[in-house]
């Protein structure tokens, strides 16, 4: 895929598509083994790195290195600001997608070591790759990489919206509408349906750029998984690069 390369103020945020949970942290879920696995299947973004950015410069990309079951960095900090919360599922994951338990009870010490180990250290990771495209270019853009399942997970909030073959999220700061329709139309034109804010919505921002800096865009891709993986085992399709290669060029044909 290295073919396809973006211009250098391009980040791709890669934040779901880990299954690792390290080792010491491994008692803090009740589930089995077996239910775990079966867990990070239902949860994780397979392969969201290969479909985006599999071969392009590591300064492009920050990818989260562990499971969104250990600390979930695309949720509010705080459990009053995240909606997720109340089900269960804000930074720190306590449900399962069945709305089951998911881990023990932390301590106030255990949830800030999660937080200041791997939370912190993810967002300075994206807000110092976005100041140094701005310094550098004058701009930048974030591509937050996603995938969801084919049918919607009790956890969903919004589980009877349209579930198109790729979902545009966006932000009414930043995401210029001439990249959401002129992506939008590029991925009709290659065969794919197209969304826009459902089943999900918005887009990233590092806290420190959010609605201060024009200068950053950003805008949220999410692929409905059966259309380059097989969900019950998670293994890619045979033609999932073909896949990769219109959702490359969706991008691209704005930039």
């Amino acid at each position: 895929m290295s073919e396809m390369l973006f211009p250098p103020w391009v980040i791709f945020h890669i934040p779901h598509d880990s299954i690792a949970i390290p080792d010491n942290l491994r008692n803090q879920f009740v589930l089995t083994d077996a239910q775990l696995q079966q867990e990070l299947m239902k949860m994780t973004d397979l392969h969201t790195f290969e479909l985006f950015a599999d071969g392009l410069p590591e300064h492009q990309i920050v990818r989260f290195p562990i499971s969104r079951l250990v600390v979930d960095v695309e949720r509010f900090e705080d459990d009053s600001d995240e909606p997720m919360a109340p089900r269960g599922m804000g930074v720190i994951y306590k449900s399962t997608h069945e709305l089951k338990p998911l881990r023990i009870d932390l301590k106030i010490d255990e949830r800030s070591d999660l937080i200041n180990s791997w939370y912190h250290p993810h967002h300075l990771a994206l807000s110092n790759a976005v100041d140094y495209a701005l310094k550098l270019f004058n701009r930048a853009l974030i591509v937050d990489a996603h995938s969801f399942p084919s049918i919607p997970l009790p956890y969903e909030n919004n589980s009877y919206a349209l579930r198109p073959e790729i979902c545009i999220g966006t932000d009414d700061f930043h995401t210029p509408i001439d990249l959401i329709s002129t992506m939008a139309k590029q991925l009709r034109l290659l065969g794919l349906e197209v969304a826009i804010n459902t089943p999900f919505s918005g887009a990233i921002v590092p806290s420190k750029h959010y609605q201060q800096d024009g200068r950053v865009a950003s805008v949220m891709i999410e692929v409905r998984r059966d259309l380059y993986l097989n969900e019950e085992n998670g293994t890619l399709k045979d033609d999932w690069e073909l896949v990769s290669k219109k959702i490359r060029k969706g991008l691209l044909t704005w930039l």
